[in-house]
């Protein structure tokens, strides 16, 4: 399950979309966030499916390693989906003493879960094709401009650049000590769903103890550099918007209004 965890990982690969500027893919993210809370039927999600498949297979990521990511959040998707499962009225599908499923609950149930494997999927998109040094230059030119108003653009790029390299290395570690204590007879596989969670607590105390460790030798490798935020920093290479970038930006704004004259067509 470890292992199985996609989020902030990057997947080396030369396609257009891995080509594209980084500010570009942050606010394309951006606009694929409002478009998936857009979408108002199933139909509108048939053209959000399609736009993702699109840019799945130009991006050359394969659907696999894409579709690896869900299982880490299984049980938030069959949480959502029990939860509005249960909790609509209408008309009556199966009843049992307190437990009713209706019609609009099981749409609405499947719906929520549909938008939010949709969401995962395509949020993860950013960081598969984007690099962290690049997400990070990206996001803090986005946020330049409201330096003037006492925003620190530079300090808020790093600490999400660091979070989102963390998360391997916290994957990593949780692997080590997980394989460390089944060496020393733990089982972390039998049991009900309230007895794995119970035996992952031995875990919580070392990884806390290997994260400051962690955060530590970092802060002291960048007071080792002289690091002293981003005033007077240059880079080696910087970011420029090119004429895909362009194209980009009018395709990401021309499904944007089909998105949004999805919500009045008359589909199901």
């Amino acid at each position: 399950m470890i292992r199985d965890i996609t989020l902030g990982q990057y997947y080396p690969e030369q396609s257009v979309i891995h080509r594209l500027d980084a500010r570009t893919k942050i606010l394309g993210t951006l606009l694929y966030i409002i478009e998936i809370f857009l979408v108002n039927s199933f139909a509108g999600f048939g053209l959000v499916i399609l736009a993702l498949g699109v840019l799945i297979g130009i991006s050359k990521v394969p659907v696999r390693f894409i579709f690896k990511g869900l299982k880490a959040v299984v049980f938030i998707i069959l949480l959502t989906f029990l939860l509005n499962l249960f909790m609509f009225d209408g008309t009556v599908l199966w009843h049992w003493k307190f437990l009713t499923i209706t019609y609009e609950g099981l749409y609405r149930s499947c719906f929520m879960a549909l938008r939010l494997i949709l969401l995962i999927i395509g949020t993860s998109m950013l960081t598969l094709t984007t690099k962290p040094m690049e997400l990070t230059d990206g996001l803090e030119k986005l946020l330049k401009p409201f330096n003037r108003f006492g925003l620190p653009s530079h300090e808020i790029a790093l600490m999400m650049s660091i979070a989102l390299r963390f998360i391997p290395t916290l994957l990593e570690e949780t692997d080590k000590i997980m394989k460390a204590q089944q060496a020393r007879g733990a089982d972390f596989e039998s049991g009900n769903l309230i007895q794995r969670v119970k035996n992952m607590i031995p875990i919580l105390i070392p990884l806390f103890v290997g994260s400051f460790r962690i955060a530590q030798d970092l802060a002291l490798a960048m007071e080792a550099r002289c690091y002293h935020g981003g005033v007077g920093r240059t880079r080696m290479k910087e970011i420029v918007f090119s004429r895909r970038d362009g194209v980009a930006g009018v395709l990401l704004a021309v499904f944007l209004g089909i998105v949004i004259a999805s919500r009045w067509m008359p589909l199901p």
